[in-house]
């Protein structure tokens, strides 16, 4: 990030954190550096990751250091078919002394939540999220809880054809601003895991390296991040065709839309720049249409993103 466009958004010190911050996460998940900065772009955008790939590919490693170097409280919880929505959002218990109910706050009241396996859950604990990730606030027994700011879930799921998952429905899905997937490391970062440290011990050992103050004015300079005309002709003509072309059985809605501009001025800082360019919206588009997107007929919903990407012309 040394181009110095940016530079009426943010200071040298933002960058150097941001930076560092990417660079700690790439350090202990090898060779994904792409869809690193893409979850630090998630972050920027104030929104919330969902990493879905098969077992045992650095999902929950990738969360938790992301967790450990934003340097904000954060809670783990391992999503079972067994775990109830109290076991998330809290529970009231009655104090004998005081002669009233007093509400003990479940882990989700931390500023990044790392939900491991999520869709091991049954429905009605994953509905448990749902008003937290939207509103960011919890509803328990009548009373309203705020949850600390900022907030951002990190959510790990396993294919879902595996055993012993349940699909999430589409009201979750919509509530993750990108879904990532990291697939199998390259030759060269698969010997550097078999040659290198534990993982288990790097992530044991890892600093904080931008702090919550830090994450709120970047998320400030994003707001600020410019978006041309012709930028958002393309934009719109993206969300356009999910809704007209007949690929899917429905098109992505206007808060689809309005999460893909704030992804593409999230990267846009990321790599350095004030302004987005339509190339930032090809890159992010994968990642924020391909959860909220059915393809009609078929099962291959990737292909049909490139359909769509390869259907409309820049302006």
């Amino acid at each position: 990030m040394n181009d110095s466009s940016a530079a009426t958004l943010l200071d040298t010190g933002l960058y150097d954190s941001l930076s560092g911050a990417v660079d700690q996460v790439a350090g202990v998940v090898v060779g994904k550096r792409e869809q690193i900065k893409l979850a630090f772009a998630c972050v920027l955008a104030d929104g919330h990751l969902l990493i879905e790939d098969l077992p045992g590919v650095g999902k929950t490693t990738l969360a938790h250091a992301l967790a450990l170097t934003l340097g904000m409280g954060f809670q783990r919880i391992q999503f079972t078919s067994d775990l109830l929505p109290a076991d998330i959002l809290g529970v009231s218990i009655y104090n004998r002394d005081s002669h009233g109910f007093e509400f003990h706050p479940g882990p989700v009241f931390s500023e990044v939540l790392l939900a491991d396996e999520v869709n091991r859950a049954t429905p009605k604990t994953q509905s448990a999220l749902l008003e937290a990730m939207a509103e960011r606030q919890v509803t328990v027994d009548g009373q309203t809880h705020m949850l600390p700011e900022p907030f951002f879930v990190i959510a790990t799921q396993n294919p879902m054809d595996m055993a012993g998952t349940f699909p999430l429905p589409d009201s979750q899905l919509d509530r993750f601003l990108m879904r990532l997937s990291l697939g199998y490391p390259d030759a060269g970062a698969e010997r550097e895991l078999l040659a290198g440290e534990d993982r288990k011990t790097m992530l044991s050992g890892l600093p904080a390296r931008i702090t919550g103050d830090e994450i709120k004015a970047l998320q400030a300079a994003v707001r600020h991040v410019h978006a041309s005309e012709a930028l958002l002709d393309y934009l719109q003509a993206l969300v356009a065709h999910t809704r007209q072309s007949g690929l899917f059985t429905s098109g992505l809605s206007p808060r689809a839309a309005l999460a893909l501009l704030r992804c593409a001025r999230s990267w846009a800082l990321i790599q350095g720049r004030d302004y987005c360019l339509p190339e930032d919206l090809q890159l992010l588009f994968p990642a924020l249409a391909g959860h909220r997107l059915n393809p009609a007929g078929r099962n291959d919903t990737a292909g049909a993103i490139e359909e769509v990407l390869g259907a409309v012309a820049i302006p």
